[in-house]
């Protein structure tokens, strides 16, 4: 019975990542997809908000931006260091299966595939973000869910992770925002907005 279920669950994996890989690839998406996940290409933001914070809230915005990197390092650590050893599982990219199908535009990279550390990380600030600022601007929480879902189909896209693997790593991602964004918010509430 658990076989069956999980062989179940792996079907359907495989099958929407077909769609995502192949069916739906359009040239447009083969140009913005790989800048959609990249890291560099978010350092502006990154180096905004590291900027903006201390300025409008002083210590209690520098405290945000330790917190928005420790939010980071501990989804990166449950999904890169924790679960990836555990679980082994090859990129579609690297998956001999594969080969002669997959649409890939971006490097493979080495590394295991489950959990994706891009989803759990992207979706661990995000939601840290929306969870301490999002009582204050409204708009912070979907923009904060599109950008790291965005992020997540872009990585299905480009042939590097399978759809379950962005999705356990966006469940780890939120759980961990809401962890540190609630413990942040108990102890450092943004009171000059």
């Amino acid at each position: 019975m658990a076989n069956t279920f999980q062989d179940t669950i792996l079907y359907w994996d495989h099958i929407a990542w077909y769609y995502v890989n192949i069916q739906w690839r359009t040239p447009l998406l083969d140009f913005v997809m790989p800048f959609l996940r990249n890291q560099w290409f978010w350092v502006p933001l990154y180096l905004f908000l590291a900027t903006f914070m201390p300025l409008k809230f002083s210590k209690k915005g520098a405290m945000w931006c330790l917190v928005f990197f420790i939010s980071f390092v501990i989804s990166d650590q449950i999904s890169a260091s924790l679960l990836k050893p555990v679980f082994h599982r090859l990129r579609p990219c690297n998956n001999p299966a594969l080969a002669d199908i997959i649409h890939i535009i971006v490097p493979c990279g080495s590394g295991y595939s489950f959990p994706s550390s891009h989803a759990a990380n992207h979706f661990s600030i995000g939601i840290f973000s929306a969870v301490t600022l999002g009582k204050y601007y409204k708009w912070v929480w979907p923009v904060a869910i599109l950008w790291a879902a965005s992020v997540c189909y872009a990585q299905v896209y480009v042939g590097v992770h399978y759809p379950l693997d962005v999705t356990i790593g966006a469940c780890i991602g939120t759980l961990t925002g809401i962890f540190t964004g609630k413990l942040y918010n108990r102890y450092f509430i943004l009171q000059t907005l």
